[in-house]
């Protein structure tokens, strides 16, 4: 699944791509990628709206259409958008077609059919599920330490699932879950309430330069991510654990481990990161 730096490269592609078009008609081929509305319905909200500009929460990107409507689109497994002269025929895994002016077509490709679009007025944007309950951004100025301290202190979770959680912490995934917690020197099994406050300092600090270096890397691609350009990220080529188990730990030598943490695959250390009692 995309996650946060993978979204925000699509979010700054799009923005280059479509921002300022108008759209003039859609066409929904798989009626679930819309969870709110008939096919119909959604051609009938957004015909004549221009994409005044394009926003990222967390893992969502957020369409701001003119006249105070938003569409909310989940990538989730595969989505991915990308823009063709008007006329292309569709591919068979192209599942919504954005017919804007100026001849361009916006194509939403998802060959697992698991991503989701859901049109709203901005006023019911906090009833979209998921997109509600969303924690703070990984940024240095919405993600604070004493939030951290306060989440973290009073909760007896796995650090690895609580940081899975988009409540607590917005945009995390399996991929800089294992990089932020290794160069943390913290283990995925530990209690979140056990970490002392320059761990949590450190996790921090991680998790904000992580994030940011991502993103000027275009995020990772693993499988199939790829931009509104048709490229891959170049962020994998920089992983320091994720996908390197039985490989050396860049930091001891040791051979790095792979266990499953609450049914996620998890990287590690068994050196650097010590499980505690």
């Amino acid at each position: 699944m995309p996650e946060l730096p993978e979204v925000e490269t699509v979010r700054r592609g799009l923005t280059r791509l479509v921002k300022g078009h108008v759209v003039e008609s859609t066409e929904v081929r798989w009626p679930k990628t819309v969870s709110n509305l008939t096919p119909e319905e959604f051609d009938a909200e957004l015909a004549g709206r221009k994409i005044e500009r394009i926003d990222r929460r967390g893992k969502y990107l957020l369409f701001r259409f003119s006249g105070d409507l938003t569409m909310v689109s989940h990538l989730r497994m595969e989505g991915s958008y990308y823009t063709v002269p008007r006329g292309t025929e569709p591919g068979k895994h192209d599942l919504v077609t954005f017919h804007l002016d100026d001849d361009v077509d916006l194509f939403y490709r998802d060959t697992r059919k698991f991503g989701r679009m859901t049109v709203v007025p901005n006023t019911q944007l906090d009833q979209v599920p998921g997109l509600s309950t969303l924690g703070p951004e990984p940024t240095e100025d919405a993600l604070d330490f004493d939030y951290m301290k306060r989440i973290f202190n009073k909760s007896n979770a796995r650090i690895k699932p609580f940081l899975l959680d988009q409540s607590h912490i917005a945009g995390i995934g399996n991929i800089y879950a294992d990089e932020t917690l290794w160069q943390s020197k913290i283990h995925p099994k530990t209690h979140v309430n056990a970490l002392t406050d320059d761990e949590i300092h450190t996790l921090r600090n991680k998790i904000i330069a992580e994030m940011a270096r991502s993103i000027e890397h275009h995020g990772t691609t693993v499988h199939s991510f790829t931009n509104v350009f048709g490229e891959a990220g170049e962020f994998q080529n920089e992983l320091e654990v994720y996908g390197r188990a039985g490989e050396p730990c860049l930091r001891c030598g040791t051979a790095l481990e792979k266990i499953k943490v609450a049914q996620r695959g998890t990287t590690f250390c068994p050196h650097c990161q010590v499980e505690r009692d």
